[in-house]
């Protein structure tokens, strides 16, 4: 694929504020010179920003400080100039009430950031949840070439001669606490042995879903997705992603280019092949939607029907982890088995094309890659529902639940808020049976607020000392990508806003009908139109701040949860800065 013109030193964007013989550039250079950096250092060079997402508090990032400088070194290397920038660091375990509340500020600060710097091209370095597609938003937004250095997945978990994935184990051995079958040293031993070194979570969860989206979309280095975290090949990716932004400043690779509606469904169809999260969906759309691309439940749930799940790694698959996926040849393996469902022709940042990239992939293990001709589920990993309880949709992860509940009638228990479910559940002579549909509400967008990972509802005491371990599950919250069960998500329009989730009541019918993708509440419509004439909105969540303009402007989960005004369409952008 032909590239542009290769730019000259006159054509770089830093020039703006470096080379002209004029008073305020006469400031910009000795504000250089003060930081120790002599004109050569600087002046000519492409001016490389490194956007970090690193805090003390974000351990999936705790190795990003070393990275940080193999990066600067492959910089250097290619006869850049590197700059380190921090940005948010939204990481997925401290950030509270959610950090799908700041995955929004994050994508504004790195546009942002980019837009107002002398600065020809960035690296991105994110892994953690939301730092993968607020990066990444941001970046499209700006329009400046950049290249994305996942953080890659930690190291297996490990406790008692037993193999741990995070989230997944958590979530399946606090059940078992619940029910008394696991003591209080062995919750202890799981709790030191569950993570155990830098990197995101190393299962198919939200974090290794958005960084194999990042490298589908072309983003990555080829593959760099998959490398562990504290692998020696991490931190040779780091120094060549330093190295290769520098050429594609020169080549005015900009993401663009990368990022088409060929790319968009390629990344689509690599999700639903690796077992992807349900947050997949509002960060897939919203990504979409930043780079003037369409996508929609439809296209998701068309290509979910479609594409086969090959990707044997937890939650959706049984036995292996992302260090195991990685020797068993990673996404470029995986993208190798898919080849024929794929654009091949589409661009990425190594400035070659897909096909290019994936000619030389080859499948270790094929019980962690599966051929097509042994998927560990016949179609891909998430569905779409709509009914008239969500009739905008709302996604469950049909893989990663027992098959009894593809078709399923039951009552409706319904729970406004989070404290009152904890409660609930907890209470051992709570009336619930195992065919009861739990239900959470007033966790959306603006419910939450924020969206929060709520939707992995807690199956009750009552039942867990029975021996269930699954049932249905609804709100419209989300779930973490590390979870698993029978689980209804993302129920737009939200119940905060008056969605039809609003008026369900408790003992209503909820039925889920799978294979015809529905989803209903067995209530007349004359019923729902009185309840209707009868709710009341709740109270806002915030008067004032952040959080008052999260809720005054974000979209509903079918549209992205992006906020209105920082969509494609809204406007024309920014551009650049003024220098006066």
């Amino acid at each position: 694929m032909a590239l542009a013109r290769r730019k000259t030193v006159e054509d770089l964007r830093s020039a703006r504020w470096f080379a002209p013989d004029d008073l305020r550039s006469f400031g910009h250079r000795s504000r250089m010179l003060q930081l120790g950096y002599a004109e050569d250092e600087f002046m000519g060079r492409p001016i490389i920003g490194i956007l970090n997402t690193w805090s003390e508090l974000n351990s999936c990032h705790s190795h990003f400080p070393e990275r940080v400088e193999a990066v600067k070194r492959g910089v250097l290397q290619a006869g850049g100039f590197p700059v380190e920038l921090p940005v948010l660091s939204v990481d997925e375990s401290f950030t509270k009430p959610t950090s799908m509340l700041y995955r929004n500020m994050l994508a504004m600060e790195t546009e942002e950031t980019i837009r107002s710097h002398p600065l020809d091209g960035v690296v991105l370095m994110g892994g953690c949840d939301k730092t993968t597609p607020g990066l990444i938003m941001g970046g499209l937004s700006a329009g400046m070439p950049m290249i994305y250095l996942p953080a890659g997945p930690m190291l297996r978990g490990n406790y008692a001669g037993r193999t741990l994935g995070s989230g997944s184990d958590a979530w399946k051995y606090w059940d078992e606490r619940r029910a008394g079958n696991v003591s209080e040293a062995q919750w202890q031993g799981l709790q030191g042995g569950i993570a155990r070194s830098a990197g995101v979570c190393m299962t198919m969860g939200t974090a290794s879903t958005m960084t194999a989206i990042a490298d589908a979309l072309g983003l990555t280095l080829p593959g760099a997705s998959s490398i562990p975290a504290v692998d020696s090949a991490h931190a040779r990716m780091a120094s060549e992603c330093g190295r290769r932004i520098v050429d594609m400043v020169w080549e005015d690779l900009t993401p663009d280019r990368i990022v088409t509606q060929a790319a968009l469904r390629n990344a689509a169809i690599v999700a639903m092949a690796t077992g992807c999260s349900t947050n997949a969906v509002v960060h897939l759309i919203a990504m979409a939607r930043r780079a003037g691309l369409v996508l929609t439940l439809d296209d998701l749930d068309a290509l979910g029907r479609d594409t086969p799940l090959l990707a044997n790694v937890r939650p959706s698959g049984k036995d292996y982890l992302m260090e195991d996926f990685y020797f068993a040849g990673g996404l470029l393996a995986l993208q190798k088995q898919i080849m024929d469902r794929l654009d091949t022709t589409v661009l990425t940042v190594n400035g070659k094309t897909l096909g290019e990239n994936i000619a030389g992939a080859t499948v270790y293990n094929d019980d962690v890659i599966r051929p097509l001709t042994n998927p560990v589920y016949h179609e891909g990993s998430l569905a779409v529902l709509r009914g008239n309880l969500c009739p905008d949709g709302a996604i469950i992860k049909p893989a990663a639940c027992d098959p009894k509940y593809y078709r399923h009638e039951g009552p409706a228990l319904v729970f406004d808020s989070y404290p009152e479910m904890k409660k609930a559940i907890d209470d051992d002579n709570l009336d619930v049976t195992p065919d009861h549909v739990l239900v959470l509400r007033n966790a959306g967008p603006q419910g939450g607020p924020g969206m929060p990972e709520w939707g992995m509802l807690p199956i009750p005491k009552a039942l867990i000392k029975q021996g269930y371990r699954d049932m249905l599950r609804l709100s419209d919250a989300r779930m973490s990508g590390t979870s698993y069960g029978a689980c209804v998500l993302h129920v737009a329009p939200e119940s905060f806003v008056g969605g039809p989730l609003a008026l369900l009541q408790t003992g209503d019918i909820v039925r889920l009908d799978l294979p015809n993708r529905r989803l209903d509440m067995l209530v007349t419509d004359a019923e729902l139109e009185r309840r209707r004439r009868a709710w009341t909105p709740p109270a806002p969540r915030f008067e004032r701040g952040w959080g008052w303009l999260y809720t005054k402007h974000v979209t509903q989960a079918d549209k992205g949860c992006d906020f209105d005004f920082l969509e494609r369409d809204f406007g024309r952008s920014a551009g650049e800065p003024d220098i006066f």
